[in-house]
């Protein structure tokens, strides 16, 4: 990992695209913030985002740069439109949906960075089964609860 002594910069229109669990743009690697931070964008369909699941690693911060989401987290629901922030802490689990009726679109910043390359692994690795899935995702220290467990949220 590089020691973080330059300004890391991703100016507009640049990003690497990842096509896995719709589509997400890479802002900014750990690897240019000397592991401090990873940034990306997801464009969310409307009625999607992801099911229950928690970071073991990483802290998280969303701003709705379009669109209207819905955001839970340990038994709290809050909606959010352009504009809005919300920081999500590890070990917790949250999940968000698009509850607008056009496509939405989020920055997101995880720090420790990291999480940020799940994406392009997914894109790449391809799994197809919610087993194949998770074995992925625990690489990146995600898990999903239990099906019984995903109604708390």
């Amino acid at each position: 990992m590089n020691t973080y002594t330059y300004a890391a910069v991703s100016p507009p229109g640049h990003g690497t695209p990842a096509m896995a669990f719709g589509r997400h743009v890479i802002r900014m690697m750990a690897a240019n913030t000397g592991g401090s931070l990873g940034m990306f964008e997801a464009f969310v369909s409307a009625g999607e985002g992801p099911p229950l699941h928690m970071h073991e690693r990483e802290d998280e911060f969303l701003r709705v740069l379009a669109g209207h989401f819905g955001f839970w987290c340990a038994g709290d629901y809050v909606e959010l439109t352009e504009g809005g922030c919300i920081a999500l802490p590890r070990g917790v689990p949250h999940r968000f949906r698009n509850v607008g009726k056009t496509e939405g679109r989020l920055m997101v910043v995880v720090t420790p960075g990291g999480f940020e390359s799940f994406f392009p692994i997914v894109e790449l690795c391809k799994p197809e089964t919610p087993e194949q899935i998770a074995s992925v995702a625990r690489d990146f220290g995600l898990t999903f609860p239990p099906e019984e467990e995903r109604e708390v949220a």
